[in-house]
């Protein structure tokens, strides 16, 4: 088998479940596309000429008309322009603007995602592969570090890319708005050239393909020379096929502010990940950047000389880097939702592909999916009427390295549910989308919650509370609500309960109590000073305390008890959303203790039946 049909047979392996998606990179020029048919392999590349058309909907429709009959749902676009989140967009290097919701609708597309180029081209880092990159200097990029990327072409595109527990961030950028700033007396000379044109020069406005034209005019002038203004494309082509001095020095000059401009990404964001140079310009000088002033300026940097040494600097040569950033961003958005390829799905469509064995475990799966995931691999061999190995290619012909991860994966898509994981809400998310991380980073929290739960300092907390002669609940701020409803759930136990959200009041309310009583103590941080001080009163009073807090915290030292919530918050800038659920939780699981040991009691007193809780099947 070749290698184009052996990629052709995994593309067919992996395609989507609902067809083929959208990918477009629409810049002020030129824009491309590209059917992505399943994920990283995307077919029928086209390049349109932006011009030729009226606006965006005319230009996707020139495409399509290439591709009657194929039904589209999902879709993808970046686009060379600020991307605020909103749905109407204008764009800055053309007079088109439209409405993406209308643009979707006039499309027939279930998703249409709009972000911004150097978003896209800045996700598209993690796949690609030595390959698709030309190293400029030394430098060796840090494993897990913040990559910063930009490129020249109409504009100066800017971006970056921070790796996180759960997949990357990107920057949403205009840093080539950035006031340009001259190295040498030769660039203070272009910059006051520019001045005659515009009162603000942002770096764009020299570091860009118009840039390189104002260039060429500003230091034909410093040699006292008329000539024609030239294009960008004519002086690249001056310089690299014509060896024109003149073409040579601007395009030299403009490979040094690029690297200034780099260098300053590079220290601004701590980019020891590497910054990655793309956009149309700099591809197409090839060899000649990689000897050009570039990597010597980027490191002219002072007393940080050593420290952006260290940093390696690339040129992406990938073709069209833009489709596999735009196309992770929309696998991303999907995820979880009907464009998410199925494992059933996945099943069905391999199934005739597969060698004759195979198939029986593929009909396996398909009509006794339970009977799968609960049975050891020998039982399912058996009923497959296969070999245990055969289980494992199976599994393996669906991409899993085994029958553990088949499962794991199986059940997922059994249950209708997703893979559960952390995800970042970002500001183009949709009402849906937001709606979807926000439930997944939950769940994603109260499934690590409960993998990691005290059960016996749990149960240390139900002894007491069984025993109590009284409960009193202290909070503040966010978790004063927590409080409230403990107060609720403990005082239908017939247990006499209060609650108090007021400094003021801690401290009077603790030196009143007696032993046999128990403080219930709830605070994300644990370091309130009031808080502290009226559990010391409880202490000294008797009484225990159960504190729900950060087991590093001074209120789970001072505590009898302490249930601890690590779940990682910001609570002095962001409101803690996913500790309160956490901290209610375990006011439920208290409240079921309890009433666990009241049952009997219960039962036999046909007026208290009603205590009982939800958790109990009555």
């Amino acid at each position: 088998m070749n290698a184009a049909t052996d990629t052709e047979l995994k593309a067919t392996r992996t395609a989507y479940a609902d067809g083929p998606r959208l990918l477009a990179d629409i810049g002020a020029t030129r824009a491309r596309f590209a059917l992505e048919m399943a994920p990283g392999v995307q077919r029928a590349i086209r390049v349109l000429n932006c011009d030729d058309y009226s606006g965006i909907l005319a230009l996707v429709q020139a495409y399509l008309a290439e591709h009657q009959g194929l039904r589209l749902n999902h879709a993808a676009f970046a686009l060379a322009n600020p991307i605020s989140g909103g749905d109407h967009i204008r764009m800055t290097n053309r007079a088109w603007e439209f409405s993406t919701e209308d643009l979707r609708r006039a499309l027939n597309l279930s998703t249409l995602l709009i972000v911004n180029d150097f978003t896209a081209l800045a996700m598209s880092l993690p796949g690609l592969g030595e390959q698709d990159l030309m190293q400029v200097g030394g430098g060796a990029a840090a494993s897990n570090g913040v990559a910063g990327v930009l490129g020249p072409g109409t504009g100066l595109g800017v971006s970056g890319l921070i790796p996180t527990a759960d997949g990357f961030v990107t920057l949403g950028s205009e840093g080539g708005h950035t006031n340009f700033a001259p190295a040498d007396e030769r660039e203070c000379y272009i910059l006051q050239h520019a001045w005659k044109r515009w009162p603000h020069v942002s770096t764009e406005r020299i570091v860009s393909g118009p840039g390189m034209e104002i260039i060429f005019d500003a230091l034909a002038e410093r040699a006292g020379k008329k000539l024609p203004t030239r294009t960008a494309q004519e002086i690249v082509e001056g310089a690299l096929r014509d060896n024109d001095p003149l073409c040579v020095e601007v395009l030299s000059c403009f490979c040094a502010m690029l690297g200034s401009a780099a260098a300053n990404l590079a220290v601004t964001l701590g980019a020891v990940g590497g910054i990655y140079i793309g956009a149309g310009i700099v591809p197409r000088m090839g060899e000649w950047f990689a000897k050009s002033p570039f990597r010597e300026r980027f490191e002219a940097k002072g007393r940080f000389h050593d420290y952006v040494a260290q940093i390696p600097t690339f040129v992406i040569t990938h073709p069209y880097p833009a489709f596999i950033g735009v196309g992770s961003i929309l696998s991303e958005h999907l995820r979880g939702r009907t464009g998410a390829n199925t494992l059933m799905d996945r099943v069905r469509q391999l199934q005739r592909e597969l060698s004759p064995a195979e198939q029986r475990v593929a009909a396996l799966v398909l009509e006794h999916p339970r009977k799968v995931l609960n049975e050891p691999i020998a039982e399912i061999a058996r009923l497959a009427d296969v070999s245990q190995p055969t289980v494992i290619r199976f599994c393996r012909s669906l991409g899993f390295t085994g029958l553990a991860e088949f499962k794991l994966k199986f059940a997922s898509s059994l249950t209708g549910s997703i893979p559960v994981r952390h995800s970042q809400v970002r500001s183009s998310d949709s009402t849906h989308d937001l709606s979807a991380k926000v439930i997944d980073n939950t769940v994603s929290a109260i499934l690590k919650f409960r993998d990691q739960l005290d059960v016996v300092a749990i149960d240390r907390a139900i002894e007491l509370l069984r025993k109590a002669n009284r409960v009193e609940f202290y909070a503040m701020g966010n978790s004063r609500v927590v409080a409230l409803d403990g107060q609720h759930k403990f005082f239908r136990f017939r247990i006499p309960t209060s609650s108090y959200g007021d400094s003021h009041l801690f401290k009077m309310a603790a030196d009143l109590l007696h032993p046999g009583d128990v403080v219930i103590a709830i605070s994300t941080s644990g370091q309130l000073p009031d808080l502290l001080g009226a559990v010391d009163a409880a202490r000294a009073a008797g009484a225990d305390v159960i504190a729900i807090t950060n087991s590093k915290s001074p209120l789970a030292k001072k505590a009898s008890v302490c249930l601890p919530v690590d779940h990682a918050e910001d609570s002095t800038s962001f409101l803690s959303m996913i500790s309160r659920v956490l901290q209610l939780l375990l006011i439920d699981i208290m409240a079921v203790g309890v009433s666990l040991g009241r049952e009997q009691l219960q039962l036999q007193d046909s007026d208290k039946r009603k205590l009982l809780i939800s958790h109990f099947d009555v």
